[in-house]
């Protein structure tokens, strides 16, 4: 594992994940939010953002959390580790709730400084409905990648937390 992307929805662990995994790893981490939006909440423009990510993912070791799907296959293409956040929308709804209480008025560590922890109705709406909405254009893309590249899905935080800790025995 040298290249991996990791998806999956809001709320669903992909930034914390992927500081620990970069910790135990030594790869670099590389959270598109912090990337994407710059103070105030200004997006990056589309061919900036795609010029930016094409040449990212030249790179020789990366971990890149997010999901922009618009772009999700030039990360894709290169990875050669995918992993998915298949969580329940009760416990991804669960934690961005959490998250704004936890940020409110700061900027979350993996986010780009002046743009505070917010919450909106749109971003609950696609929170809760992603595993109907997001998930099956996902699993499209994992399916055309399934022969080529190591794809492992987590359901469940123990799964998470057990995928951690194989990762950190196996380091030792």
């Amino acid at each position: 594992m040298k290249k991996i992307v990791i998806i999956g929805s809001g709320g669903s662990g992909k930034s914390t994940f992927s500081h620990k995994l970069g910790e135990l790893t030594q790869l670099p981490v590389y959270h598109l939010d912090a990337l994407y939006w710059k103070p105030g909440w200004i997006p990056t423009p589309k061919d900036e953002w795609d010029t930016f990510q094409k040449e990212l993912i030249l790179k020789n070791e990366w971990i890149i959390d997010g999901n922009y799907g618009r772009t999700l296959e030039i990360r894709m293409s290169e990875a050669d580790t995918i992993i998915f956040f298949d969580l329940s929308r009760w416990v991804t709804t669960y934690r961005i709730i959490k998250r704004r209480i936890m940020y409110h008025g700061k900027t979350r560590p993996d986010l780009t400084e002046g743009c505070p922890e917010r919450l909106d109705f749109k971003f609950i709406k696609w929170v809760w409905n992603f595993r109907r909405d997001s998930r099956p254009g996902i699993m499209d893309k994992l399916n055309k990648y399934a022969q080529s590249k190591k794809i492992i899905m987590l359901r469940t935080t123990a799964e998470v937390n057990s995928l951690l800790d194989h990762i950190s025995k196996n380091k030792e």
